[in-house]
């Protein structure tokens, strides 16, 4: 199942940790940590999609998380909920300037590079263009940035970042996600190699020590 559009690589570290109590004192124990994700890009793919938008460089999306706070995503597939306002494709409202933007029946939309969002009347040329919200497109320092276990980026200390009219979009347009699948299968062949490297290694040391310790019963 390929990664979700916009997805972020989560890096992992693991740590030997010494193990208190009786016995042992050269006994360890390896805990793992999640000290961030991969920020990289992936690649901008074009869709035609109206509702699709893509961040184009360093930024991302804003929407409200499912605890009412407000998060931020890379992932651009947009849809509109039967009330017209715009939503990912999870259900969670797309955070504007002005608060949750709103689609009108029966228009064709349009994504500016600014993200601003305009709709004209299907069907009818002469109809004015509406301008009916803006997104709120962010870029808080990357070291800042700490992903949930929902998948989307908060800031740290959960305050909202301020709108940064630098940040530019692609309508039209979705970033994939910047997991490298090749890469990763290798280097989990490489990692699985190297723990039946060791698991042979400690086989290994178990033989020894026991053939050692017949010969010293047969002294």
């Amino acid at each position: 199942m390929p990664a979700p559009t916009g997805f972020r690589a989560e890096k992992l570290s693991f740590q030997a940790l010494p193990l208190t109590g009786d016995g042992s004192p050269t006994r360890v124990f390896t805990m793992d940590a999640q000290p961030g994700a991969d920020l990289q890009p992936g690649i901008i793919q074009q869709t035609g999609r109206d509702l699709d938008v893509a961040v184009d460089g360093p930024g991302w999306l804003a929407v409200e998380a499912s605890d009412g706070s407000e998060a931020y995503t890379r992932n651009g597939n947009l849809l509109m909920n039967s009330n017209g306002v715009l939503q990912t494709q999870s259900g969670l409202n797309v955070v504007g300037d002005g608060g949750n933007i709103t689609i009108p029946p029966d228009t064709a939309v349009t994504i500016g590079k600014d993200g601003t969002v305009s709709v004209i009347q299907n069907g009818n040329l002469r109809s004015a263009v509406q301008v009916v919200g803006r997104l709120k497109l962010v870029n808080p320092p990357e070291a800042d940035m700490v992903k949930g276990g929902d998948g989307l980026f908060r800031v740290k200390g959960g305050a909202p970042a301020d709108s940064d009219s630098t940040v530019t979009v692609s309508g039209g347009a979705l970033e994939s996600s910047n997991v490298n699948v090749v890469e990763a299968m290798v280097n989990m062949i490489q990692l699985s190699r190297q723990f039946d490297m060791q698991m042979q290694l400690m086989s290994n040391a178990q033989t020894n020590a026991n053939k050692a310790a017949e010969v010293m019963e047969n002294f």
